[in-house]
């Protein structure tokens, strides 16, 4: 049964309007790639897409994510599963596959239920005809590399606290948006920050722990407390 199609509400604007990225384009290219995109209910657990998925696959599109949070992730053969980002209101996503033509990366999923605007395949390439739209992509791309890359620094360069000191500051800019504003507050459960950097929930307990006997984080159910933003910037500086 196709997802049901919904009209494109004041409270789906006002989230798209928070994205830093969306309102970087002047207000012509963001309602033209509003009205070409169709509005879709997704329940919980929904996959948005699966890897190895192609380009033209029923549904396939540039996403934009009105309500709800997204995880985007991979499933290794033995079950375990790598989540490399958690997409909240107001983000675009699924260009890679319509860029190069290649199948999905990875999976999307819906962690609630969602409201998602698609922009059909042959309309993002319409869009990309229009060179701001298609600068606007390409500093989108140019994000996500340098993203990328301090992950790959992460792994490779720093130590497992620094590491998680990292990714909370990340995750406090609303991990993939990296808004301007930073909260204190992140909700996510351990078990997914732990899948973030790669390690076992009783690893990043011991981390997690020490950072809050040293009151640089408080932990709750379901949520960590930023207490000392400098504290945890010092940590990322001294890898």
């Amino acid at each position: 049964m196709p997802a049901p199609k919904l009209r494109l509400s004041a409270p789906h604007r006002a989230a798209m309007e928070r994205n830093p990225w969306f309102t970087s384009m002047p207000r012509a290219q963001r309602d033209a790639l509003v009205g070409a995109a169709e509005v879709i209910h997704l329940r919980r657990g929904a996959m948005v897409f699966r890897q190895g998925d192609p380009v033209h696959a029923a549904g396939g599109g540039f996403y934009g994510l009105a309500a709800g949070t997204i995880k985007i992730s991979s499933l290794r053969q033995d079950g375990r599963e790598a989540i490399l980002a958690v997409l909240e209101p107001g983000n675009w996503f699924g260009e890679i596959t319509l860029i190069d033509g290649s199948p999905r990366t990875h999976d999307a999923t819906a962690l609630e239920s969602l409201d998602l605007l698609v922009v059909p395949r042959e309309a993002f390439a319409q869009q990309m005809r229009d060179v701001v739209f298609a600068n606007a992509i390409a500093a989108m791309l140019a994000a996500r590399v340098r993203m990328l890359y301090g992950l790959t620094e992460d792994a490779t360069l720093r130590s497992l606290r620094a590491r998680v000191a990292h990714r909370l500051l990340v995750l406090a800019r609303g991990d993939a948006t990296q808004s301007v504003h930073l909260r204190r507050t992140l909700k996510l459960p351990q078990e997914a920050l732990a899948m973030m950097l790669g390690v076992t929930r009783q690893t990043l307990s011991k981390e997690l722990n020490a950072l809050a006997r040293d009151a640089v984080i408080s932990l709750g159910y379901g949520r960590i407390d930023l207490l000392s933003v400098d504290a945890l910037h010092a940590l990322v500086g001294s890898g």
